[in-house]
């Protein structure tokens, strides 16, 4: 099957898994309204969108899209995908690079809209305006994403070029946090996209094309190219991430007493020189990757050597980290070896599963098993407890597998687990999700609480926190720059930018940068269209039936001591009264 690409920035390609058909749409208003990006998948997911349908109904669509920079300017390496999470039940908003943004721009795809259900087990390929529904039947059911990589790069053409984004175990299995893993090392991970594409039996998607970019002014073009290369490579904005990458955050966020540590009850960890991003580097650190069109090199990736007999016979595992992972896998769980960590990193690589909230379930079942809220007759035998690798490295398969009422449960989320078995004063997520790695004070909680993902970064609370630790910031000023953050984020991903860069994209950069594309947006059109954005997303997220006053607040958020000591509770929600106001809510 053909459908003639037309260079544009506002092709739309409709793909129906059920009747193995497709169709290329331009859609130039979504574009002009919105940008790209974050903005129009909002917008095509709300077309697709049936109030009377679920996460992983046939229908439900799942929408993927680029931005005017994608594939154009240094560090615009990412694709964002849109969906009903499975996991929340509301919106699903993912993020990831590798080649797929590149791919797509090369493809003449800004945005692609996924429904219906396949027949079989199948994967698309995508080439040069081919679209091909290939049988995935003999790749449904391999027990790691890495072989299912492997063998789609031996039966693929365009190697080099072209972007695989494929689903684990856990994504068949319909694990409700399951994600799906692009080029190896990035991801579409948080809120389930794994789960579905597993019930629309769509196991990989491999994408290339061979199209020519176009720019209205090749002189300008070069020139602001040139500037924001200069400016990614040559100075300080981006060092860090290049140099140890997050893990730095480590040994910073336990000097200032923000490391969840064992589950949130400590701000602390004792061992975390140990798996800090100073030890990895200098000790585990093999190479540094970058995703297609980026000079930066972020991707840190370790390496891991397991015996596998006596004989001295050693498997060798490539393991990409960060600090996300380490808090997830290790501060949490109370892991203090490297070598444990790395190893169960691979085990939920393998597996296909976000590993904050993989995370933060285990380190909740661990504090149930300890306090024998749970038996080992519903654990299975499995002894949980902190610092345990061999028990996690079980407890991860039993999940994917769900052989019994309680892994099913966790399978489900720390939300549903906790409903089922108790232990909601210390289940760790908001709005359904699984926290991040971070418990700095006000700002990061209401921020966590009210941003359009929940237990994500979408508006930077920690960093208010911190600047509140070091300044004395009032309450309203802290939900200021949240709103400011989250509207300039709505600019960010429309375009779409790799937020490691966005000190690099300022809005007066952003301008100078769409000129010599033939797009001329002032500073306060762009802050129109960011609010704009935000209050779409928040308008979608309420047709799936959220409503800010209902998202319960673990207590163990107000039990441990933050950056900024002990979190009160009556502050908290009177902060988000200030936020709901200033937002119109």
């Amino acid at each position: 099957m053909t459908d003639t690409v037309i260079n544009s920035t506002s092709n739309v390609l409709y793909i129906d898994l059920t009747n193995e058909t497709s169709k290329l749409v331009q859609r130039p208003d979504l574009f002009d309204r919105y940008i790209g990006g974050t903005g129009v998948a909002t917008q095509l997911l709300d077309e697709g969108f049936r109030e009377d349908k679920d996460a992983l109904d046939t229908e439900a669509p799942i929408v993927f899209s680029i931005g005017p920079f994608s594939g154009i300017y240094p560090c615009c390496t990412k694709a964002v995908a849109m969906f009903r999470s499975p996991l929340t039940g509301e919106l699903g908003e993912s993020y990831a690079g590798g080649r797929i943004a590149t791919a797509m721009r090369f493809a003449g795809y800004d945005s692609i809209v996924i429904t219906g259900k396949a027949k079989r087990p199948v994967y698309l390929s995508l080439h040069d305006g081919n679209i091909t529904f290939k049988d995935a039947t003999s790749i449904w059911g391999l027990s790691s994403t890495v072989d299912v990589g492997k063998i789609l790069r031996d039966a693929e053409p365009y190697s080099g070029r072209r972007s695989i984004i494929r689903i684990g175990p856990a994504g068949e299995k319909g694990v409700k946090y399951a994600n799906v893993n692009v080029d190896t090392y990035r991801h579409f991970g948080r809120l389930g996209l794994g789960a579905v594409f597993g019930s629309k039996n769509l196991k990989a998607i491999v994408l290339s094309g061979n199209e020519e970019l176009q720019v209205v002014d090749k002189k300008d073009y070069n020139k602001q190219y040139k500037q924001l290369y200069h400016k990614v490579v040559n100075t300080d904005l981006m060092e860090k991430y290049h140099d140890l990458g997050t893990t730095i955050n480590v040994n910073v966020l336990n000097e200032i007493n923000a490391l969840p540590t064992r589950n949130f009850q400590q701000t602390y960890f004792e061992y975390a020189e140990n798996i800090s991003g100073e030890n990895l580097g200098d000790n585990y650190l093999i190479r540094k990757l970058s995703c297609a069109g980026c000079p930066i090199g972020c991707i840190h990736v370790a390496m891991l050597k397991t015996l596998f007999s006596n004989s001295h016979d050693v498997e060798v595992s490539d393991i990409p980290y960060d600090y996300e992972l380490v808090y997830a896998l290790g501060t949490n769980l109370g892991l203090k070896e490297p070598e444990d960590v790395l190893e169960l990193i691979d085990t939920c690589e393998r597996q296909g599963v976000d590993i904050i909230s993989m995370g933060v379930i285990l380190a909740w079942a661990t504090e149930m098993s300890m306090k024998e809220k749970i038996s080992t007759d519903e654990t299975m035998g499995v002894t949980l407890k902190w610092g345990d690798l061999n028990n996690f490295l079980r407890a991860v398969d039993l999940i994917t597998k769900s052989p019994n009422e309680f892994y099913s449960a966790l399978a489900e989320g720390v939300a549903v687990a906790s409903e089922k078995y108790g232990g909601q004063d210390f289940a760790m997520h908001l709005g359904r999700l699984e926290v991040p790695g971070y418990h700095t004070g006000l700002g990061n909680v209401v921020g966590l609480t009210a941003g359009v993902r929940h237990s994500h970064h979408d508006n930077a609370g920690y960093s208010a926190d911190q600047k509140a630790f070091k300044s004395d910031l009032s309450d309203e000023e802290i939900i200021d720059q949240l709103i400011a953050e989250d509207d300039v984020r709505g600019v960010l991903n429309s375009l779409v930018i790799c937020l490691f860069a966005r000190k690099v994209y300022t809005p007066d950069v952003i301008v100078d940068a769409l000129k010599p594309l033939g797009i001329e947006k002032s500073e306060e059109e762009l802050d129109r269209i960011g609010t704009e954005i935000f209050m779409k997303k928040y308008e979608l997220k309420q047709k799936f039936g959220f409503n800010l006053d209902n998202v319960k607040l673990p207590k163990r958020f107000f039990e441990t001591a933050s950056t900024n000591g002990i979190i009160d509770k009556e502050r908290v929600e009177n902060a988000l009264e200030i936020y709901k106001n200033k937002r119109g809510f």
